[in-house]
């Protein structure tokens, strides 16, 4: 095995910062193994099959390209939960896990129905079904390919959520019912931000589900404040995650439609990550 991690550290080591290859080095023999991190270290002088030291290569090469571990892989994990993921649909992130983490906190006791808008791999709408087992969880989103990512996922993990077909910017709300809680991660970076972005996000995540016009960064935000007016119970909770440039303009946005406690929390690095408000009815 130690010719193996030789192999993953020559082959990356020109293209990913030291800690991150750690990381991959890890995340690559548990999948090709099957080991814990445990078994990697007690295993280090054993020496991988033929099959197992080409499927090792096969992933470096993809990596080289910059293409996400994620979707080599076809998994990663969410809250604890195994997620399907592809092309189509966003690689899950540590800070959506921190959204997931406050509405539990604030709503741990809660039993009436929530929706996720924009619910790509079904990830927040799965953690919030699993760990809110009262609850009743419904995911929207614009992409067929992502719902069925979405619906397999459910499948997978024998958690109950209904998924569906719809466009928040072109919503007919009187053909929606009420919600106790509605969350979003909606499209949040500027169209500007791309200089700036990583190659394994710019060539491989959907660009669908990340961008939104320089012009009008606030778009889903406004329409989903505004579809909550009607959808989202009097008193109830809109969580959103946003783009740190904006929480100020977010903050003034959504209390324009007459939210009230509307609220700017911080990520793990320290950046404006997530927004809460309570519709006023």
């Amino acid at each position: 095995m130690e010719q193996s991690i030789r192999l993953i550290q020559n082959c990356l080591q020109d293209i990913y910062p030291a800690g991150e290859i750690k990381a991959l080095t890890r995340i690559i023999l548990e999948e090709v193994c099957q080991y814990s991190l445990t078994d990697i270290l007690l295993h280090k002088s054993s020496i991988l099959s033929t099959s197992k030291h080409q499927e090792i290569e096969t992933i470096l090469q993809r990596l080289k390209r910059n293409e996400p571990i994620q979707y080599i892989l076809g998994h990663t994990k969410f809250y604890g939960i195994n997620i399907n993921v592809a092309p189509g649909v966003l690689i899950p992130r540590p800070e959506t896990e921190e959204l997931v983490e406050l509405i539990l906190k604030e709503n741990e006791k809660l039993k009436g129905n929530i929706l996720d808008i924009g619910t790509g791999s079904g990830c927040i709408a799965l953690a919030l079904a699993k760990f809110l087992p009262e609850s009743r969880v419904e995911g929207w989103d614009i992409s067929h390919e992502a719902l069925n990512i979405a619906a397999r996922n459910a499948r997978q993990n024998g958690i109950e959520v209904s998924f569906h077909l719809k466009d928040i910017l072109n919503l007919n709300t009187e053909e929606i019912p009420q919600y106790e809680l509605i969350v979003s991660n909606p499209p949040y970076i500027c169209e500007k931000e791309k200089k700036e972005m990583e190659r394994n996000v710019l060539d491989y995540e959907p660009h669908l589900a990340l961008f939104v016009k320089d012009s009008d960064p606030l778009l889903f935000y406004r329409k989903i404040a505004e579809a909550g007016k009607s959808i989202l119970k009097p008193g109830k909770n809109l969580y959103f995650e946003i783009n740190a440039l904006f929480g100020k303009e977010t903050q003034e946005m959504i209390e324009a439609y007459d939210y009230t406690d509307v609220h700017i929390y911080k990520d793990i690095s320290g950046k404006d990550r997530f927004i809460s408000a309570k519709n006023n009815g």
